[in-house]
């Protein structure tokens, strides 16, 4: 502030408008895969992103499966939040904290809805079965080097 100890500058609204405007455009919210209606996310929401071809091996060696999305390249599958912490996934895989899409591709489609209210695919049962696929051994498993 200037002036005086103690005196407040006074902003008109004019001023407020000019200075936001100065700082250029708002960027766009980050476009999330959508929830579908009736689902909550008590955990909040990661996405962990496979090759299409990995999608449907993945499927029957999971106890449960939770949303499953699809575009012409990947499937997404919901897991909550931090389901990264300590776990490398495995390549191909992505993680994708916040479930986020990037802008280059087309939203995905929602091709499995669990029962229930709960969106996600049990984490660890997913990455010990990508696992499997990819042939990678878990990271609680690998040897520690001194």
């Amino acid at each position: 502030m200037s002036g005086a100890p103690g005196r407040r500058s006074v902003r008109s609204l004019d001023t407020l408008v000019r200075l936001r405007r100065d700082l250029g455009p708002v960027p766009e919210p980050p476009r999330r895969l959508a929830m579908p209606d009736g689902m909550i996310s008590p955990l909040g929401c990661d996405a962990v992103v496979v090759p299409v071809g990995i999608g449907p091996l993945l499927m029957p060696r999971l106890p449960r499966v939770g949303c499953v999305y699809a575009d012409e390249a990947h499937w997404w599958w919901l897991v909550p939040s931090d389901s990264d912490y300590a776990l490398e996934w495995p390549a191909p895989a992505r993680y994708t904290p916040g479930a986020i899409v990037p802008e280059s591709l087309p939203a995905p489609d929602l091709i499995h809805r669990p029962d229930g209210t709960l969106p996600y695919t049990p984490p660890i049962p997913l990455y010990l079965a990508l696992c499997r696929l990819t042939g990678t051994t878990p990271t609680w498993s690998r040897p520690i080097s001194a």
